[in-house]
């Protein structure tokens, strides 16, 4: 400095007259890659960013590396790291509430088919099929139990069960309530001479449809598992920086085939119930199979455009949802009228107030 408070004259026009520039753009950070300008000289280029899924851990990189398939760029795109692992965990709020729902169910259909044993020589209890009632509720357990092989990490195992078992539990559940409703018509048909259902035993043509429809459920889940079965999968193009474990169903029409037969047997049972709806009987379970199987349907109607929109673990829980639903219905529907009659009218539930017409 002088002593004017100045820099020297060879600074100043240092200063002014620095050494010239070789490129038109600033150095392109880590993240980003080099992109030539068409018609420009090499030196001229544009820094862009790096791809989803790729990383650039240098200045003026060239060109982007692709992370590994179990790994995710970082925020700054500069270097890989772990995905996120999602599944339906037991652990978080999502899986607990899906559960806890799962075993207050199960407990409220075993205190149902309490009541149904207790009271297993009454009007009412006989008059809806003894036997039938107790198939059904039991399959109502099952339902709801089977939610919890749905949750938790994916395994061959897991996997394995998870569709076949549903399939072959809600068949014995819709199954039953059409035999239910054949059990009813036959009763009401046998009362004429003429009709040839007098030749069955009450119970025998109900149980056989039952049987049928099982057996043909079997052989559809047979043939899935041994033609292309479910198996453990990752996917990791749903969700950005996660990695979702889930089941793969194998062969998607083979799925849908086996909901689609549950379906049929549906469709069968609301139609039937609701045409002998109105059939001259003091008590004609007809009725509330209608309705529990409007409530079923109308749930897996539902289910269907969901379920396919639905991405992650979440597509799970939203089957589990259909699945508690659905089972609720039936149990709701069906058994609690009888239960409010049973506990709180016992006047009601003696011989001359129901026509006992499908007795054991």
């Amino acid at each position: 400095m002088d002593g004017t408070g100045e820099a020297p004259l060879h600074l100043r026009a240092h200063r002014l007259y620095k050494n010239p520039r070789s490129v038109c753009t600033e150095n392109c950070k880590s993240g980003f890659r080099k992109s030539v300008r068409k018609g420009e000289p090499v030196c001229c280029y544009d820094c862009v960013p790096c791809s989803a899924g790729e990383i650039s851990n240098m200045t003026d990189a060239k060109s982007c590396l692709t992370c590994p398939q179990d790994e995710w760029p970082n925020e700054r795109s500069d270097r890989c790291v772990p995905r996120i692992i999602s599944f339906l965990s037991v652990n978080e709020p999502l899986g607990i509430t899906l559960v806890t729902c799962s075993g207050v169910f199960f407990i409220m259909t075993t205190i149902v088919l309490g009541i149904f044993t207790k009271h297993r020589d009454t009007p009412i209890v006989k008059a809806s099929n003894r036997d039938l009632s107790y198939i059904l509720l039991i399959s109502i357990m099952l339902s709801f139990l089977c939610t919890l092989i749905f949750t938790g990490k994916p395994t061959a195992l897991s996997c394995l069960l998870r569709q076949v078992t549903f399939c072959v539990i809600f068949t014995v559940s819709v199954s039953t309530t059409l035999a239910k409703n054949i059990a009813v018509l036959v009763a009401f048909r046998a009362t004429k001479p003429e009709s040839k259902l007098r030749l069955w035993p009450k119970l025998l043509l109900p149980k056989a449809i039952i049987l049928l429809s099982c057996v043909s459920q079997v052989l559809i889940c047979s043939l899935w598992l041994s033609q292309s079965p479910p198996f453990p999968d990752r996917d990791t193009q749903t969700e950005i920086g996660k990695t979702t474990l889930q089941c793969n169903e194998g062969s998607t029409p083979a799925f849908y085939t086996a909901l689609g037969y549950i379906g049929v047997l549906a469709v069968c049972s609301f139609v039937l119930a609701f045409l002998i709806r109105n059939l001259p009987d003091q008590f004609n379970e007809a009725q509330h199979i209608t309705f529990s199987m409007l409530v079923f349907c109308s749930v897996w109607v539902t289910f269907i455009p969901v379920y396919l929109r639905t991405k992650g673990k979440y597509t799970v829980a939203v089957e589990i949802f259909a699945i508690l639903t659905s089972s609720a219905g039936l149990l709701a529907c069906i058994f609690i009228p009888k239960c409010y009659t049973i506990i709180l009218r016992p006047e009601l539930n003696i011989r001359g107030k129901i026509q006992v017409r499908c007795s054991n």
